[in-house]
């Protein structure tokens, strides 16, 4: 594996001098390690090819990238952690070519790392000056369960079904021509998780991988985002597996948890316009439930910052979702990310 220090040459990209957008860290070895669902880099290129040099630290796990070229979504890559050989990336014609390449999976699935990118005339690009919209979530928006195009459901590892780009979150970005982040986990919740009492998303929101263990902290400097959603709640209903002792949903709590991490996300950014969602995943008397404590949250939070923009807050439509495990698909996405971007445009700045 090379190690991306040393000199930049003109067919030479080290990770170094990448222009990430999204939580990635610089490790020892000077590699970029992409973190969170859908973190991106930029670069162009001169010719037909050019090579993507990444690689994952465990030799019998792997992870996935996907790419535009030219603009244009082109696929999910597999990365082996015993694989060698770089990531090739094939032009259809020759010229200068663009391409932005973006982590598939959430931050608990493992970082990638990134030693360098080789080709001809190689240049990193940054994106373009935006606004930014900070898309903090479970399993949904990372995406997850989304597409078994390639492998299944019920079949491979988790997060062989994993598309970040196709998340509802990046589709809204690019349908306002926006930059974004997404801070997801799966399974995870504001007072309690699927299937357990936490590490819940206030505890490890700080943490650069969102994971308790993890000593480093997240720069919250890095961005300043315009916007900031919140759609938390799916886990904190969820019966869990059925087998480990679940206690009966507590309005309560989860309204005095949210408001809690309503005032850290303010405390990090405070001049973004915060958005409550609901939960397209579920419906009936637990969906009225769900909406009546984001209700209480946006109240509770209007009344105690009187100065601050007022609380934002959308009801999803229900859904039957079509994709593995009673996820969103990728086609379901298309359709939240439909009813979400006339939403979101009200509340970004004017461009």
């Amino acid at each position: 594996m090379f190690s991306g220090s040393g000199a930049t040459t003109p067919d030479t990209l080290p990770a170094t001098v990448l222009q990430p957008f999204g939580r990635t860290v610089v490790n020892s070895q000077q590699q970029l390690e992409l973190i969170g669902s859908a973190v991106h880099f930029g670069f162009s290129f001169e010719g037909k090819e050019c090579q993507v040099y990444a690689s994952v630290p465990n030799a019998e796990q792997h992870n996935y990238l996907q790419y535009e070229l030219d603009g244009v979504y082109q696929k999910r890559i597999r990365i082996d952690g015993s694989s060698k050989e770089p990531v090739v990336i094939a032009a259809p014609t020759p010229g200068k070519h663009m391409v932005w390449i973006y982590k598939a999976t959430e931050a608990h699935t493992g970082p990638i790392a990134l030693a360098k990118v080789a080709g001809r005339k190689v240049r990193a690009l940054e994106k373009p000056a935006a606004p930014v919209i900070e898309f903090i979530g479970n399993s949904i928006t990372c995406g997850a369960a989304a597409d078994p195009s390639e492998v299944p459901c019920n079949s491979g590892q988790y997060h062989d079904q994993h598309n970040a780009y196709m998340a509802y979150g990046p589709r809204v970005a690019r349908a306002l021509s926006v930059n974004f982040l997404v801070s997801g986990v799966s399974g995870i919740g504001m007072y309690r998780n699927w299937n357990s009492n936490g590490p819940t998303m206030p505890e490890v929101y700080e943490r650069v991988d969102f994971q308790e263990r993890t000593t480093q902290r997240w720069n919250f400097a890095t961005y300043a985002p315009a916007v900031v959603s919140i759609a938390l709640g799916t886990n904190d209903f969820s019966n869990g597996d059925g087998k480990k002792a679940r206690l009966p949903f507590d309005s309560a709590h989860f309204v005095d948890r949210y408001v809690q991490f309503v005032e850290l996300v303010k405390l990090k950014y405070p001049k973004a316009q915060i958005a409550l969602l609901s939960s397209a995943m579920i419906n009936g008397k637990n969906r009225n439930t769900l909406q009546n404590c984001l209700t209480v949250v946006k109240q509770k939070t209007d009344t105690a910052h009187p100065t601050d923009k007022p609380v934002a807050v959308h009801f999803f439509q229900p859904m039957q979702a079509r994709g593995c495990g009673g996820h969103p698909n990728v086609e379901d996405h298309a359709i939240l990310a439909a009813e979400l971007t006339p939403f979101f445009r009200k509340l970004l700045p004017v461009q």
